[in-house]
């Protein structure tokens, strides 16, 4: 679903564990990284697309997760001109975000890569919570900063401490959804 400035309805999500790690994916095929994500389709509601996304790019689903937190707004960033199909109707120039934060309740062995045809990771980690700001693409970098810094207080109980290099100001504070 792209809206009228061009930007396409996505849920992010960051997955985490008892040790306060993040699951991080590494794209099909490349040697790529970032946390999952997905559209959001005509119609369907954000925590809709969450579990759809979790399930086809994860494999897991709403009984192997708690929502803890999410983005309180929509987090954009434009696709480089590179990235931007200017014949497909209409011109997608970038993405806005909704992201959630969840906890794994369920044991890591239930995630799994392989179950949709479509497959979008072929391998995950475990990393630190800031590392994902490190690993992404360029351009996403500075939405993973904004989206991390957001959430993070909810999952390290207002007990933690930003990375000197991310002290940009604050964008915006996390929605507690469950804790």
């Amino acid at each position: 679903m792209i809206d009228s400035e061009g930007y396409r309805a996505n849920v992010g999500i960051v997955i985490t564990n008892d040790k306060q790690q993040v699951l991080l994916a590494k794209r099909f095929k490349q040697d790529s990284w970032q946390l999952p994500q997905g559209g959001i389709g005509l119609g369907e509601s954000e925590l809709d697309a969450l579990f759809r996304e979790l399930n086809e790019e994860i494999g897991l689903s709403s009984e192997h997760v708690s929502v803890l937190a999410k983005t309180p707004k929509w987090l954009r960033y434009d696709l480089p001109d590179y990235h931007i199909k200017r014949k497909q109707k209409p011109v997608c120039i970038g993405q806005k975000q909704v992201w959630f934060l969840l906890r794994l309740t369920s044991d890591e062995n239930n995630i799994k890569l392989d179950t949709h045809t479509q497959v979008e990771f072929d391998d995950w980690a475990w990393v630190d919570y800031w590392r994902p700001i490190e690993d992404v693409i360029g351009f996403k970098k500075p939405i993973y900063e904004d989206m991390l810094k957001a959430l993070a207080p909810v999952l390290f109980n207002n007990q933690h401490k930003i990375p000197n290099q991310y002290l940009r100001p604050l964008k915006c504070s996390a929605i507690v959804l469950n804790k």
